[in-house]
Order: structure tokens, then sequence, then C-alpha cells
């Protein structure tokens, strides 16, 4: 597994551009940059390239992060894919690109669209040192338009892209980027309930054209997540700490630097990035691991724990008493995948 640190060159690369920054105009930058994410605006925010460097320093940990997060449980359940070239679709400071490029070492055709002229301009001075990525080809062009000239690449990553858009053209994005994926596509969004939203219905509109659900799903039918939820408001309060969240969302810590802690205004030398995402496939996966939906509650009796199996949602208690199998579900995380030979009660 691919830890969820920056790579070095790249931190490198980043804090060789701050300097003679002033981290108090940085903070305030990615302050406004943020607030107008969180309202649902677009990285028409970010105009200059002090805008550009200020966003990276204070979103590129996290992005990367959930990134990693998600090709890791790619990797896990599909070993063998082994993809050759890689397209970042709203790529802003080539965030995904690292990422995907740390976990594929047979990468090396690596192309981004993102209409933000900064941004572009930062993730081309970023890659300018690394031997693999500064032949990245990066167009400056909204999604969309981009996609129109993509022949397919092996690999397509849209991550924190489709919320940019206006509810009616989200579907002909994802449409576009499953027509430019020649094999894989990972979709990531923000761990909210609206971000899980647009997965689901991306997910429900893919599958339909023939994709097959890779993670982090164990089955290409319909989220049963989303009717579970709404059975457990007469559940015990038992039943219902062990069936939240109620929308699919995982989470992952990440540590931060100075620099990062200045910028977000936080005293924590952690952070945890929460996002919800999707990996589909042209080739169906021969072997669907369950899925951790939450952390599971460990006492001394039993493990709780709310899965996602091939079979559907499970809410299983492994007591004390079996002792293997608890000690298994002890070291269990939220979003970790759970094989056959892991439990034997996971078809």
């Amino acid at each position: 597994m691919i830890p969820p640190d920056l790579p070095a060159a790249l931190r490198v690369a980043l804090e060789q551009k701050a300097q003679g920054l002033s981290r108090n105009d940085a903070a305030v930058r990615a302050t406004a940059i943020s607030q107008t994410y969180r309202g649902g605006g677009d990285s028409g925010t970010i105009r200059n390239e002090a805008d550009a460097l200020a966003y990276a320093l204070a979103r590129m940990p996290a992005t990367y992060a959930a990134v990693i997060a998600c090709l890791n449980a790619l990797h896990e359940v599909r070993p063998e894919f082994a993809p050759r070239s890689l397209l970042d679709i709203g790529a802003g400071p080539g965030t995904a690109t690292w990422a995907a490029a740390q976990v594929f070492e047979a990468l090396h055709d690596f192309s981004a669209i993102d209409a933000n002229p900064a941004l572009r301009t930062l993730a081309l001075d970023l890659v300018r040192d690394d031997a693999r990525l500064s032949t990245l080809r990066y167009v400056q062009s909204e999604a969309s338009t981009g996609l129109r000239d993509v022949a397919g690449e092996d690999l397509v990553i849209a991550s924190y892209v489709i919320g940019e858009l206006a509810k009616d053209r989200q579907a002909a994005l994802a449409d576009r980027l499953w027509a430019a994926a020649r094999d894989t596509l990972l979709v990531v969004e923000p761990g909210t309930p609206a971000g899980y939203q647009r997965i689901l219905d991306l997910r429900r509109q893919l599958i339909a054209q023939g994709a097959h659900v890779i993670a982090p799903c164990p089955h290409d039918d319909t989220c049963p997540l989303t009717a579970f939820s709404s059975e457990v408001e007469s559940a015990s309060p038992e039943e219902k700490q062990k069936a939240a969240p109620d929308w699919c969302h995982f989470v992952q810590r990440l540590p931060r630097l100075r620099a990062h802690k200045h910028l977000k205004g936080a005293e924590l030398p952690f952070e945890d990035e929460k996002f919800s995402y999707v990996a589909v496939s042209r080739t169906p996966v021969r072997r669907h691991p369950a899925r951790v939906l939450a952390q599971p509650l460990i006492a001394k009796v039993a493990v709780s724990a709310k899965l996602c199996t091939p079979q559907g949602l499970s809410l299983a208690t492994i007591p004390r008493r079996n002792k293997p199998a608890y000690a298994r579900y002890r070291k269990f995380d939220w979003g970790d995948a759970i094989f056959d030979s892991e439990d034997p009660r996971v078809e």
C-alpha cells in the first residue's frame, strides 16, 4: 500500500515554489478559495500564481491522500492492472497524476486537462524535475470540451471535478469520461451526502452502459445502503450506531506539515479527509471482497462491523469466543476490503 503522505519529490518542489511566500497572505487566499469551493464554486477563484500555490499548499495533501486511498483499493482488488497511460481530468495542480505515478510503476504516458491557466502553470512547474512526470501533456480546456479530442487512455481519473458542474451537465461529463477510459475510470468526490449522490448517479449510469465496479462496491447491483438507511429510523441506538454513516464514504488520515497547519489555522498534527468514490472497468472483476463501511465497534464480548458484501449489506457481530475471527475483525478499519480467506462467511 502506498502511504498517504505527499511523495518526497513533490514536497521538495512545493517547498521550492513557496520560498519567500508570505504564509499569512497564502492563508488568507487559501481560506477564500476554500469558502468558494464549499459554496459550490469552481477553480475560477484561482486567478494567479499566488492563488494557485496557496490552493496547492492547503488542499493538495488531502486530495492526494484521498486519491491514493482509492487507487490502493483499486490495486488491492485488481493487482494485475498495470496501466501505461493516464488521463487526469480537472487536474488542478496535478495531484491525481502524482498519486497514480506512485501506485502504478508501468505508467509512462501522462496527460491532464483543466481550464485554469494558473493551476496548469503550477502543475507543469512541479513536475519539471521529475524523470517520469516531466513529459506530462497538460491541455488547458474545460473538461467536457477537452475530452472530445481524447482517443482513449488506460486509466482516467476525475477527482473533485464533477461537483463543479451544474447538475444538468454532470451526466454528459460522465459519458465522456467513460468514453475516454480504454480500461478503467476512477471518480472521486467529497465524502458528503451530495458527493455520494453524484457518485451514485454516475455509478448507475455507467453500469447501464456495461461498466463493472472494481471498488469500493463488491457488486454491480443497486447500492443497498440507500435502501437500508430508511429502515434504521426505528432501530435501537446500538443498531443505529452500527448502521452509521448512512451514506457511503470513507476517511483517510494524513499528517500535517508545519506550513499546512499554518495555512489551515489548525493545531492538530493530522487531518481526516472524507471522500466518496467509484472505480469501474470494462473488464469484470474475478473476485469481489466485502468492504467495511464504518469503523468497527470493538467491545470485550464482540466486534460489530457494517459490511457491504456481494450479497448486500450485512451488520456482522463476531463474538469473542470465535477467537480467530474476533482477532481478524479487531484489525479491520473503515474502508478495508475483506477477502474470502479472511472471513469464510463472505462468499
